[in-house]
């Protein structure tokens, strides 16, 4: 019998070659798995359905954002075809984690006249840049799929003359999730609602200020949270009086080059590509000191220097001690890139210092 990381031949491969084999084989595995139950599923009459996400882009090209999924087509004047039109204020996070995703699909983005043909990746995450002529401000385009209906996506076209954005973490930033602890965040993820997700003191109202005072610059939420509980954030978001913005989550599972994604390799590109995308406006970068949001922000304020406007860190624990502990980390991010940091408990606290640092 012939085993993962051993060649025909039987010679050892090294560490490096062994892992490379091994995930590959994983990430097939998972194929096959999304194969089995994507056949499965189209047998028992379920149809292609497009969940639109917000998207963003410039007066030329837009990122489009979705997901397709397999679901059972709800019969016209029923009961459940009422409900699904508002089934979002009642779908539980457990429930996007059990959907079929349609690996590899193609859809169709009609955007600015024009019809673009886009395909969904292997779990059914559709990520597209296309080139298109639209005006500064909230745009919408509709993306169709053969067998499912059309939907909307919204798109925040930026301003040319736009120099300030922001970019915010959600878990434990704009949203308490508490995710030192496993068991709760575990319960957070798939088990409760937004109703009972609870948001952060002060945070919405810093976001919105931020908004009014720059009304032309985007809001993008960057998270690694996985892309099956983007309804239930977008919904969270909306209730609590977030400013609207696109979500750039991730997938969860192995990929062709490692057993599982990397959540701070996914916050690091999407910042990069930001950079890249927008070299003329300069980023508020808001996170916590939970995770390693600093460390990421840190590193990006040294490759990017020119992209940075400022960067703010909520406290996890908002005790003299850790206040005290924030200050010095303040001297200390500040010296080591040469941004502004600002840290507090509270988005009241943060919106204080942002406004004496002169960024607010």
């Amino acid at each position: 019998m012939r085993h993962w990381g051993v060649r025909k031949s039987d010679k050892p491969l090294s560490a490096k070659q062994g892992a490379e084999v091994i995930i590959h084989r994983a990430a097939r595995i998972e194929d096959a798995v999304h194969e089995f139950r994507q056949k499965r599923a189209q047998a028992r009459g379920k149809i292609p359905t497009v969940i639109p996400y917000t998207g963003y882009g410039s007066t030329s090209w837009v990122r489009v954002l979705a997901r397709v999924l397999l679901t059972t087509p709800p019969r016209p004047g029923s009961r459940e075809h009422r409900i699904a039109r508002t089934q979002h204020e009642s779908v539980r996070g457990w429930r996007s984690f059990t959907s079929v995703p349609f690996g590899n699909a193609s859809v169709t983005v009609e955007a600015g006249g024009r019809s673009h043909a886009v395909a969904a990746d292997r779990g059914g995450v559709v990520d597209a840049v296309i080139e298109v002529a639209l005006e500064p401000g909230w745009q919408t385009v509709t993306i169709g799929i053969e067998g499912g209906q059309t939907v909307e996506a919204p798109i925040f076209v930026l301003d040319p003359s736009s120099r300030f954005g922001v970019v915010s973490d959600i878990d434990d930033t704009v949203m308490v999730t508490a995710l030192p602890r496993p068991l709760l965040a575990a319960w957070n993820t798939f088990v409760l609602d937004e109703h009972a997700r609870v948001p952060t003191p002060g945070m919405a109202v810093l976001l919105e200020r931020l908004t009014t005072e720059n009304p032309s610059s985007p809001v993008v939420y960057l998270s690694t949270g996985a892309w099956n509980v983007a309804p239930t954030l977008s919904r969270f978001l909306s209730r609590n009086l977030y400013p609207a913005g696109p979500l750039l989550l991730t997938d969860w599972g192995p990929t062709h080059d490692r057993w599982f994604r990397s959540g701070r390799e996914h916050k690091r590109e999407n910042l990069r590509r930001l950079a890249r995308e927008f070299p003329d406006v300069r980023w508020l970068l808001i996170g916590d000191d939970g995770q390693h949001d600093e460390e990421i922000y840190a590193d990006f304020a040294i490759d990017y220097p020119d992209s940075i406007a400022a960067v703010a860190i909520r406290q996890l624990s908002n005790s003299e001690a850790v206040l005290a502990g924030g200050r010095s980390k303040d001297e200390v991010h500040t010296e080591r890139t040469g941004a502004t940091w600002v840290y507090a408990p509270d988005g009241a606290g943060l919106s204080t210092q942002l406004t004496e640092a002169g960024i607010l």
